[in-house]
């Protein structure tokens, strides 16, 4: 079976300079937020937000104005692809968290034995879990795309 994940950087020519700014400053002011939390609270709360999603919101918009004003250079609308590009990034980043939980859990756990054990194991584990979610997300649509098309089981048997 082959997997559709590409890496395209010709994706990045297509960004605004304040774009990127936007994201570097949301991306700063999480860690410099993470860091206060870690400093009064200490560091096994302030881990529980690592996975913040700070650039999520601002990625999410640019995604939805990428498409969108691709679109419109081909003369169309492009109102709704963008959308739909920008919730299929959700779909991807919340795949992503089960598999920044399955770090933080796995960090947890073997950090006081080996940190970079722990580390190992920990990155491990996310590459696990976050494919198999992947991968089980796209069984699932498969299955679910078939049953439309081929319409519901009660009819077919009468």
């Amino acid at each position: 079976m082959r997997l559709p994940i590409k890496v395209t950087p010709s994706s990045l020519r297509e960004g605004r300079w304040y774009e990127y700014l936007v994201r570097f400053a949301l991306g700063g002011a999480a860690t410099v937020f993470t860091g206060l939390i870690s400093g009064s609270y200490g560091p096994s709360i302030g881990g529980l937000f690592l996975a913040l999603p700070a650039i999520f919101c601002a990625s999410a918009t640019l995604i939805e104005k990428h498409e969108t004003r691709r679109k419109k250079k081909a003369g169309l609308e492009g109102r709704r692809r963008g959308q739909e590009a920008a919730a299929l990034d959700a779909a991807g980043a919340a795949l992503g968290a089960f598999g920044m939980l399955a770090f933080a859990a796995v960090f947890w756990l073997l950090v006081e034995r080996n940190v970079a054990c722990a580390f190992i194991g920990a990155s491990l584990a996310w590459l696990t879990v976050a494919v198999t979610a992947w991968l089980v997300r796209r069984q699932v649509r498969v299955v679910r795309l078939a049953q439309r098309e081929s319409g519901p089981a009660l009819s077919r048997s009468r």
